[in-house]
């Protein structure tokens, strides 16, 4: 039986699910948002193919001094508000996870958000780091509460409709978390089975299109995931591996199985009003490939040696 943790951990689970993975499947302000609990009864709506999901914006020559922002540019505006504001999760361990003993919300994705604070100020540490729900990230970016969203979110056709994604700066893939006793080898094994994924992602959209029908069922972050998975009120949980891991340290009686059944590149979103500001985001992100500065922020966080990072594409 899995409700084997202690309440303690039940209850820090609870106050830490507020927001997180993949790509994001929320509606945009003045749009009616869809319940977070049924499965959708529809079938799922056909991927949107009408573009490169991993073209960004080509950089537009180098790189402007810290602290001389060009006048009248998206990052002249964030300099002269003293911090630039990034949403993230607080519930993605190695990712955007919060420090039970700093409480500061850190992890790969944060790092990538203070690389282009440093550009902006030449000091990492002007951010402010805004806390949002999955289903938030697409509207944060476009009504502008936040100025990037750094939070395993996966850059989509249907996404770039309404934000500008950066260069992909890490490549994901959907897998499975079950009961250690389980004998379910990947997402094809648990057809009628509930299968849990936060709430506005694409993991809880890609759930409803296998084959073998499991049940997808919503819940705010992964983090209320593994509560309802250590509770027996679903059988699994699905979204990008590298969320997954992160749960799995967190429960010594789960899993991860099965190969990846979808691909996740990530992207960091910001409003597409602002085109500027998605070419020197993807100047810092081009000149991090080159000088290490990916390389060691990876093997910071997700540890071993860093793979090659995912190759800049552009679609100008």
């Amino acid at each position: 039986m899995r409700a084997r943790v202690t309440l303690a951990v039940v209850a820090a689970l609870a106050v830490l699910a507020a927001a997180g993975c993949s790509g994001d499947s929320s509606p945009l302000p003045g749009q009616p948002s869809e319940s977070a609990a049924p499965a959708p009864a529809n079938p799922a709506a056909p991927v949107d193919t009408s573009c490169n999901p991993r073209a960004s914006l080509r950089p537009a020559g180098a790189l402007p001094a810290p602290g001389r922002m060009p006048a009248g540019s998206y990052m002249a505006v964030i300099q002269k508000r003293g911090r630039l504001v990034l949403g993230t999760s607080q519930d993605t361990l190695l990712f955007s996870s919060r420090n039970p003993f700093s409480g500061k919300v850190e992890g790969f994705d944060v790092d990538m958000g203070r690389q282009i604070a440093a550009a902006i100020f030449g000091d990492p540490n002007k951010i402010q780091i805004k806390v949002i729900a999955y289903d938030k990230r697409v509207s944060s970016a476009v009504d502008g509460s936040v100025d990037l969203v750094a939070d395993t979110m996966t850059a989509n056709c249907a996404r770039w409709k309404d934000v500008n994604f950066s260069s992909i700066y890490y490549e994901a893939g959907q897998k499975v978390l079950v009961s250690s006793a389980s004998a379910a080898r990947s997402i094809e094994d648990l057809g009628g089975k509930k299968v849990c994924a936060a709430k506005g992602s694409t993991s809880f959209d890609n759930i409803g299109k296998v084959a073998a029908k499991p049940i997808p069922v919503a819940r705010p972050g992964f983090g209320d995931c593994l509560v309802a998975f250590q509770q027996n009120e679903v059988d699994a949980i699905s979204t990008d591996d590298t969320i997954l891991i992160g749960l799995a340290a967190q429960d010594p009686y789960a899993k991860v199985v099965g190969p990846r059944y979808t691909e996740e590149p990530y992207g960091m979103a910001m409003s597409n009003a602002h085109p500027e500001f998605t070419r020197f985001v993807n100047a810092v992100l081009a000149k991090n490939r080159a000088n290490g500065t990916w390389k060691s922020t990876y093997e910071r966080w997700l540890g071993g040696a860093a793979p090659q990072p995912p190759v800049a594409q552009y679609r100008d």
